[in-house]
């Protein structure tokens, strides 16, 4: 049985949760959150904490245990604290804007990339339009659309050109003209020695 699951999630001052069915809903300062609890995965609200617990019979749920708990526990921190991902666009001319309920962003290709803002998050770049923060109460949308923004242009290894969560590091490889000085010079030699 996970023990990530036995832990209790606590609630904080300002946060009520209540239980309704197969729903768990939490809300507090920043917004309302609700999960759909999976088969055999049970919880309950006990003196300002929510308790998860696994049906009986239900000997295969472990690993869904752990993950509602922490489903839950995310929720329980989003409505209090907004979670929040950074990435970085790196690249000549590459730069983003937030314009009303979009995000239009130059990525080198022949079009700007424009995406709708989803409900609930917030986005905005720096003043050199190159990092980008999305903030939500909703952890997994923020890093789905976090995730998502990164795939439009990934950092390729050459000039590492392209979007990345900030702090990230990028392995560079060399380019082919240095593969091609060291390379080069040891077939000179290998035809020298025949």
């Amino acid at each position: 049985m996970s023990r990530i699951g036995k832990m209790p999630v606590a609630l904080p001052e300002k946060v009520k949760a209540r239980v309704e069915g197969r729903k768990v809903l939490v809300e507090g300062p920043l917004g309302k959150l609700s999960f759909n609890l999976p088969d055999g995965i049970n919880a309950d609200v006990k003196d300002s904490n929510i308790v998860m617990s696994v049906a009986k019979g239900a000997v295969d749920k472990g690993a869904l245990f752990g993950t509602s708990r922490a489903r839950v526990n995310n929720m329980v921190t989003g409505v209090v604290k907004e979670f929040e991902k950074v990435l970085e666009i790196s690249g000549v001319g590459f730069k983003g804007a937030v314009e009303g309920a979009k995000v239009t962003m130059q990525l080198g290709f022949s079009h700007p990339v424009i995406l709708d803002i989803p409900q609930g998050i917030k986005m905005s770049f720096d003043p050199k339009q190159v990092v980008l923060t999305i903030k939500g109460i909703d952890r997994e949308a923020v890093g789905n659309l976090a995730a998502q923004i990164k795939r439009i242009k990934p950092p390729e290894p050459y000039k590492g050109t392209g979007i990345k969560y900030q702090g990230e590091h990028i392995i560079r490889k060399a380019g082919k003209t240095a593969a091609g000085a060291s390379g080069g010079g040891a077939a000179a030699g290998g035809a020298a020695k025949k």
